[in-house]
């Protein structure tokens, strides 16, 4: 998907994988960044954005993927399926403690 940023002057690429992380998608991602930003972007325009939303990441292998990478792209993880409401119930328990503590 792309979308062009109107505050930041920017497209911004996300792309969806239907599975955990592999480091060519890193490259990939990359590629669909630099054809924007040699063929899309227009003056005035900044630097494209891009988001990669995978079923799992590991925070090492993103990184060392990344290496090479500008810090214009960022991997994420994202939920198939909603989190249940005793889920839900623990994580807003365990928010608020970390509110009340400070």
């Amino acid at each position: 998907m792309v979308f062009y940023h109107r505050i930041l002057h920017c497209h911004v690429l996300i792309e969806l994988k239907v599975e955990k992380f592999v480091s060519y998608h890193a490259s990939q991602l990359k590629s669909y960044l630099n054809y924007y930003d040699k063929n899309c972007r227009t003056e005035g325009d900044n630097p494209p954005i891009g988001i990669l939303l995978v079923t799992d990441k590991n925070n090492a292998m993103v990184e060392y993927a990344g290496a090479t990478i500008e810090e214009k792209m960022f991997v994420s993880k994202y939920a198939v399926m909603l989190p249940t409401k005793k889920q839900l119930e623990n994580f807003l328990k365990k928010e608020l403690k970390k509110y009340k503590t400070k």
